[in-house]
């Protein structure tokens, strides 16, 4: 890592922490704690406002901040991953988005990183999905950030339909399919749908609440536990 790099990442542990070790700084950047010391040294030499001493810790003052200019070669290749993962296998409306939010990106990086986006060699395979599974992922999306109801005609693996009222709570990726995790009022417990299987869905207007035992940290807890 250069050295300008690693600077930039203590400033940001430091943004995200109360109070940081020494100790805890070299293991996170993996160099010497003499190394950190040196480097807070010069960062407050240099105007940055940090708190603290050798053997105690170290904090950020609140209100600093930097610019979002100081990416590193690595994470760009990541947020330009992810934005073409997106664009290959979601919906239209989020594909829009990740293109756009990579056009801002590139508009506040340095000088020397310009262009490095469209040139960055990882790729996806481009598939998107066919025009009704993109335009339920769209609406399951809406509903799952609104929390409303949602009444599905889904047909499982077996080929026998149900008609279902689900609470909807998030959306997973398992390649090549979009999964939509849910609280099932008919079974009174957690499913996943396929949404390549729903053949129809209707987004309610009545909203749901978060009932102990029915929300995604619960939804989460038991993947966990199973």
């Amino acid at each position: 890592m250069r050295r300008a790099d690693r600077l930039f990442q203590i400033i940001q542990i430091l943004r995200s922490r109360r109070l940081i070790t020494a100790r805890y700084l070299s293991e996170q950047l993996e160099v010497s704690e003499r190394t950190i010391y040196r480097d807070i040294n010069d960062l407050v030499c240099s105007g940055v406002p940090i708190r603290g001493e050798a053997g105690v810790g170290y904090a950020l003052e609140k209100g600093f901040d930097l610019p979002p200019l100081m990416f590193t070669s690595e994470e760009i290749e990541a947020l330009t991953l992810g934005a073409r993962i997106v664009r290959s296998w979601a919906d239209p409306h989020l594909a829009r988005a990740a293109r756009e939010a990579l056009d801002k990106i590139e508009m506040v990086l340095p000088q020397k990183l310009k262009g490095r986006i469209d040139q960055m060699p990882l790729f996806a395979v481009n598939f998107t999905p066919n025009a009704q599974v993109a335009e339920r992922l769209f609406q399951l999306r809406e509903a799952v950030r609104e929390k409303r109801k949602v009444a599905l005609l889904y047909t499982d693996a077996k080929a026998k339909p149900s008609q279902r009222v689900v609470h909807p709570l998030c959306l997973t990726f398992f390649a090549p399919d979009w999964m939509l995790a849910a609280w099932c009022e008919l079974r009174g417990a957690f499913r996943n749908f396929r949404i390549d299987r729903m053949e129809q869905i209707v987004i309610r207007d009545e909203p749901f609440q978060d009932t102990p035992g029915q929300t995604l940290k619960d939804f989460l807890q038991s993947i966990t536990d199973a």
